[in-house]
C-alpha cells in the first residue's frame, strides 16, 4: 500500500499528511503552555473571567488559569489614580481613553442662576474600588461618570449667580460637587471612589470678558480700600482705648489716694477729737499755741490785739525789728 502525498497543480508535493497530524498536537501543546500562565502588575487587579463569567480576583504576581480561551484575565489598575478633565484638551497624551472631551466647547459653556453664561473648566480624580462592579454593572463605567460629573457641574452652577461661579463661590462649589458626584458614583455602583473635584478656568464669554475685567478690578479696588480703612481703624481705636483706660487707671488711682487721705484726716481728727474730749481745756491751748507757732513767723510786722480797744497799735515799724523781736 503506497503513501498518501499531497499533489498541487497535479505534481505531487512528497510531503506526508501523518507529519503534519504529527504536528499538530505539539502546536496545541506550545498554545496551551503559552496561555496558562499570566502577570499582574503591581499597579492592578486581575479579574479572572472563566467561560466569559466573573470567576475570582488576583493579586499582583505571577498565577495560572486554564488554557485555550477557558478562563481570561482582565486587569483593571485599581492602584492608579485616574483623571477626567472637562472643558478643555490636555497638554499631554492622555493614558485614559476618556479623560478628554472630543468637544470642549459645548461642556464649558453653562448658564448660571441669573441666566447668564460661564465657561468652567473642571477636572475630577478617581481610582477604581470595586473591579467587579467596575467591569460588569455598568457598562463603560468611565463614560457613565464623565455624563455625571458634567450633569452634576452643570445643576451646582445653575444654583449660583455669575458673580459665584467666578469670584467668591468657588470652593464652595466644589464642595458641593464632589459630594453630590461622590453619592451618584455610589448609587450607580460604578465601583469607583471619587477623590478630587477641582474648579480649573472659569471666565466669562469672550464676547463680554473686557465688561467682567473691569468690574473684577472695581471690586478689588473696593475690598483694597475696605482692607486699608480695617488697618487705619484697627490702629487708631485700640491705641484710642489704651489711652482712655491709662486715664480711666489714673483717675481711679487719685480717686483712691484721695479717699484714704480723707480716711487718713478723718481717723486723725477723731483722735484728736478723742483727746480734746478728755481735756478740753488742755488741748484748745495746745492747738492756740501749735498754731501761732506756725503763724508767727511768717509775719512781717507784729501786732496786739486787744479786745478791749477800738483801734488797732503798731508795736514795731519794719520787718527788721520784728525779726529782732521773733529772736
Amino acid at each position: 500500500m503506497s503513501r498518501p502525498t499531497i499533489q498541487f497543480g497535479g505534481q505531487p508535493m512528497g510531503f506526508p499528511v501523518r507529519r503534519i497530524a504529527a504536528l499538530v498536537p505539539i502546536v496545541l501543546l506550545a498554545i496551551g503552555l503559552l496561555t496558562t500562565y499570566y502577570s499582574v502588575p503591581a499597579d492592578a487587579t486581575g479579574v479572572v473571567l472563566r467561560f466569559g463569567k466573573f470567576h475570582t480576583l488576583q493579586d499582583p504576581g505571577l498565577h495560572f488559569k486554564l488554557p485555550f480561551g477557558i478562563d481570561e484575565v482582565e486587569l483593571v489598575p485599581v492602584k492608579r489614580q485616574l483623571k477626567l478633565e472637562f472643558g478643555f484638551m490636555p497638554l499631554d497624551t492622555p493614558t485614559n481613553p476618556d479623560q478628554a472631551s472630543e468637544s470642549p466647547e459645548m461642556e464649558r459653556s453653562m448658564v448660571t442662576g441669573d441666566t447668564s453664561s460661564a465657561m468652567v473648566e473642571w477636572i475630577v480624580q478617581y481610582h477604581v474600588e470595586d473591579p467587579k462592579l467596575y467591569l460588569f454593572h455598568v457598562r463603560k463605567p468611565a463614560s457613565t461618570l464623565r455624563d455625571l460629573s458634567e450633569a452634576v457641574m452643570r445643576e451646582v452652577i445653575g444654583d449660583r449667580t455669575v458673580e459665584e461661579v467666578i469670584t467668591t463661590g468657588r470652593q464652595e462649589i466644589e464642595t458641593v460637587a464632589l459630594l453630590r458626584l461622590r453619592e451618584l458614583a455610589a448609587a450607580y455602583q460604578l465601583g469607583t471612589g471619587i477623590d478630587l473635584l477641582q474648579l480649573k478656568n472659569v471666565n466669562p464669554p469672550r464676547e463680554v470678558q473686557t465688561s467682567f475685567n473691569e468690574v473684577n478690578k472695581a471690586q478689588q479696588d473696593r475690598e483694597n480700600m475696605i482692607n486699608i480703612a480695617n488697618g487705619e481703624y484697627n490702629k487708631v481705636v485700640p491705641k484710642a482705648t489704651g489711652e482712655a483706660e491709662q486715664k480711666i487707671s489714673n483717675a481711679e488711682g487719685y480717686r483712691l489716694k484721695r479717699v484714704n487721705e480723707a480716711l487718713g484726716d478723718v481717723l486723725a481728727f477723731n483722735s484728736v477729737l478723742a483727746e480734746y474730749l478728755k481735756a478740753p481745756e488742755v488741748t484748745r491751748t495746745r492747738i492756740y499755741l501749735e498754731t501761732m507757732k506756725d503763724v508767727l513767723p511768717q509775719m512781717q510786722n507784729t501786732w496786739i490785739v486787744d479786745e478791749r480797744v477800738t483801734q488797732l497799735l503798731p508795736m514795731l515799724q519794719t520787718g527788721a525789728a520784728t525779726k529782732e523781736v521773733q529772736k
